[in-house]
């Protein structure tokens, strides 16, 4: 959990509530008025982040994304607001990174063990799915924001894995705002965001974990306030074919799991939804195009890549001027 690096002011209590969601938790640390309703804000977070799942998993048949990848071709789908918005910026992601970033690489992270279809890779869906080919989601998918409806062009299925636990912790900052919160640090998994600083003026301390596989040991060290931080990796989910260590995150533009010598992606941005995809682009892309990319588009970002029997920091923005390994 995220590290405190001092006690907040006295007029406030420091408080922490948390839950389960996504197969992981949900977690808040925050800065609030005794009188606060405490029950009343863990109950709103816990139905905020549960209609991000029950909108965008692909682990239940009933949720929104499911619908949409049952629908036909050309068939317009309704969908609620939120998955529009996590949709929306997603295809957004997925032109500017030129398809690093794909949301419609579902049928792939299916055939290789890593979806709700079965946990192990199968060669007869990885064939299939790898000769299927589907143009990017940014090219197969069409939005009618106005109107709350999408609808595909291309027989695809999409997997926002990439991008909604980031959302989900944008929505719980939106909760914590909501009743009069102005210091907090929520997090989901490896996404989190800082709402303001703590009560005390400091920063929020995080840690960036150390890509080793089997074992949770931080890195370094990096200060948010008003800011979110995302990481995607290959040391958590893979799979080990013979010397290959193969990512549970797909390469649509190669039609295979991500296996680029890139061992994390640690993003910076003032929202978490945007960390979390990008982190999922960059990873995609590797060494060399992830950090051209990144410079065009002006991240801040970590790449902590394998050489040798080694680790390698390569580091944007904040990340270039301090670092955070050792």
């Amino acid at each position: 959990m995220p590290k405190t690096l001092s006690e907040p002011a006295a007029v406030l209590q420091r408080i922490k509530l948390h839950g389960p969601t996504m197969a992981t938790r949900w977690s808040v640390l925050c800065d609030v008025d005794p009188q606060l309703d405490q029950n009343a804000l863990r109950n709103a977070l816990a139905a905020a982040v549960e209609r991000v799942d029950q909108q965008m998993s692909p682990w239940k048949p009933d949720s929104d994304l499911m619908r949409l990848n049952r629908a036909t071709p050309g068939e317009w789908v309704s969908l609620p607001p939120e998955i529009m918005a996590v949709l929306a910026r997603g295809l957004e992601i997925a032109r500017l990174s030129d398809g690093a970033f794909d949301p419609g690489v579902g049928a792939l992270v299916n055939a290789w063990g890593f979806g709700a279809e079965r946990d192990d890779p199968d060669a007869a869906a990885i064939r299939v799915a790898r000769q299927w080919g589907q143009p990017p989601a940014h090219q197969s998918l069409e939005l009618y924001l106005a109107a709350g409806r999408a609808r595909k062009h291309a027989d695809a299925l999409f997997d926002l894995c990439g991008i909604a636990k980031g959302y989900g912790v944008d929505q719980m900052t939106a909760v914590l705002q909501a009743h009069g919160v102005a210091h907090a640090l929520a997090a989901l998994d490896g996404e989190l965001r800082a709402l303001g600083t703590q009560a005390s003026g400091e920063p929020w301390a995080v840690a960036v974990e150390s890509p080793e596989p089997g074992r949770r040991a931080a890195r370094g060290v990096i200060e948010l306030a008003d800011l979110a931080v995302a990481t995607s990796g290959d040391y958590r989910r893979r799979v080990q074919i013979g010397d290959a260590r193969l990512s549970h995150t797909m390469d649509g533009r190669r039609a295979a799991p991500v296996n680029n010598g890139v061992a994390s992606v640690t993003v910076l941005a003032t929202d978490c939804m945007s960390a979390d995809a990008w982190a999922t682009a960059l990873l995609v892309a590797g060494p060399a195009e992830g950090m051209a990319l990144a410079q065009r588009m002006r991240l801040e970002a970590l790449f902590i890549v394998r050489r040798e029997e080694r680790w390698v920091e390569m580091g944007l923005g904040r990340f270039a001027v301090a670092g955070v390994g050792s």
